[in-house]
């Protein structure tokens, strides 16, 4: 028994020295990332002074009016374009005009900070809380955009500089527009996409985890009562709170991350093996093998998870035929209304092996057929062995090949929604009348607490820790790994 404590002690104190060396790590990261950025940007206003210093007189006017600097060197449709930016942000940014009730622009900045002060009655409409919050980010989210248009005209007049000081022509617009065409070909697709994605993802995310701060829930709904911010008390409920979240997050974690582990290495292990099986020169009609699996990835996943849910049903084929057969006398609950969780777990395991194989299998088949034959050809003059070429060259390079799959995999299996939300609804339920069932991961969770309970700050807590485990994750994984280090190793 002391030998088991020891033992146990051992692998407890192996494990905690693992996480404090990652957080550790991760600190020093984020210490090193703000230092960077203190310095970047002590940096960039050192170069703007000088640049401001070293600058023509029409290109310092730019600093005061944007377009300036074009429009005096006739590139007239270039300055009106930054002319119009810098009016239209102005216009927006003092006059604050209001949608639905709620201004964006100073106010909304003013507002972004109370989040509302009148509580309305009878007659007065209650501020929506929601919406000075969401227009404050947006607001926020203009003035990043016009700073970089601001500096964009600074460096285009600055440019107009150098090229007349070394004796050269400023380009025209059509000259503009063929550069954008030509060599700065990039510029023109990358610029739309930056904006699509800080207007659709960063300010939508940053809105999301702002609402982790607040005491927006089903007592304060989002223009009827007033909500505020609370800073980290969100957080310390997880785990000292009495209610639903801190009592089940836990257990939903656990579960997540023993689903994310099984869910990725089962689909993992049977893909390669099936990819090997298949690949074998004894095995006849390949293309047909491959097909028939490649059929589930055809056939869209709502539909199969549905099809699945209904075979495996108290009333499905499946129970009809054991009691037919007289294997059972009732009919058995395979997934949201098992009585036994362990039940419901082991079926959507099994089943995510119909929906995931076929990716790795297919992914596998690639790899194999594109290993080096020089490998295997150096290996057999050395005297090698088909098993020892098998596990030092095929295993090596399938597995370097395909650590980043293997490692996005995992993350998707915890952010998986569909199978669980489909096939259990997240149950069995769990007594004491928690939301939270025993199939239920973080994301299902969170659905639920958002659409269902209208508990949206404690959803956004519940989502920030999501990202916060994947992303960790995926870069202390990634970062670990032989696809990382030794990156030209099989090139």
């Amino acid at each position: 028994m002391n030998d088991r404590n020891a033992l146990k002690q051992g692998v407890i104190q192996k494990i905690f020295s693992s996480i404090l060396k990652s957080i550790k790590s991760i600190g020093y990261g984020i210490y090193r990332s703000l230092v960077r950025f203190v310095l970047g940007v002590k940096k960039r206003f050192v170069r703007f002074g000088k640049r401001f210093m070293d600058a023509s007189a029409v290109t310092k006017v730019s600093h005061f009016v944007m377009g300036f600097g074009q429009l005096a060197r006739k590139q007239f449709v270039k300055g009106f374009i930054y002319l119009f930016i810098q009016l239209g942000f102005f216009f927006i940014l003092f006059t604050s005009p209001t949608v639905n009730g709620t201004p964006i622009g100073l106010d909304a900045l003013r507002n972004f900070i109370t989040l509302g002060t009148v509580e309305g009655d009878v007659f007065t409409p209650t501020d929506n809380s929601m919406l000075m919050m969401l227009f404050g980010v947006v607001t926020l989210g203009l003035i990043g955009m016009f700073i970089a248009g601001y500096l964009s005209n600074i460096n285009s007049s600055y440019h107009n500089d150098l090229l007349i000081r070394d004796g050269k022509k400023v380009l025209s617009f059509k000259e503009d527009l063929a550069e954008l065409l030509d060599s700065r070909f990039h510029m023109t697709m990358l610029t739309p996409a930056i904006l699509g994605i800080v207007v659709f993802t960063i300010l939508p995310t940053v809105f999301m985890i702002l609402i982790a701060f607040t005491n927006f829930d089903a007592q304060h709904p989002a223009g009827q009562v007033l909500f505020d911010w609370v800073g980290f008390e969100n957080f310390k409920n997880v785990f000292s709170g009495q209610g639903e979240v801190s009592v089940r997050f836990i257990p939903v974690l656990s579960w997540t991350l023993v689903w994310a582990f099984f869910a990725t290495f089962s689909n993992y292990i049977a893909g390669i093996l099936l990819a090997l099986l298949i690949n074998k020169k004894t095995i006849k009609l390949k293309k047909l093998w491959r097909t028939v699996f490649i059929l589930t990835i055809a056939i869209p996943q709502f539909l199969s998870l549905l099809a699945v849910r209904s075979i495996l049903s108290e009333y499905g084929p499946v129970n009809n035929l054991l009691m037919t057969v007289g294997l059972i006398d009732n009919p058995i609950s395979f997934l949201g209304t098992a009585t036994n969780p362990m039940t419901a777990r082991a079926s959507v395991l099994f089943i995510n092996l119909w929906v995931g194989i076929p990716y790795t299998m297919l992914m596998t088949s690639g790899i194999l057929m594109n290993i080096p034959t020089d490998l295997y050809e150096a290996a057999q003059i050395d005297g090698a062995t088909k098993r020892q070429a098998f596990i030092s060259i095929t295993i090596p390079y399938i597995v370097f090949v395909t650590t980043p799959y293997l490692i996005t995999s995992f993350v998707g299996n915890i952010t998986s929604f569909n199978i669980i939300f489909l096939l259990t609804g997240g149950g069995p339920a769990v007594g004491g009348g928690y939301k939270a069932g025993s199939t239920d991961l973080l994301v299902t969770w969170l659905y639920k607490l958002t659409i269902d309970e209208n508990e949206y700050n404690m959803g956004s807590v519940i989502g920030i820790f999501t990202f916060l485990i994947t992303a960790t994750g995926t870069l202390l994984s990634y970062r670990k790994s032989k696809a990382y280090k030794e990156e030209e190793a099989f090139q």
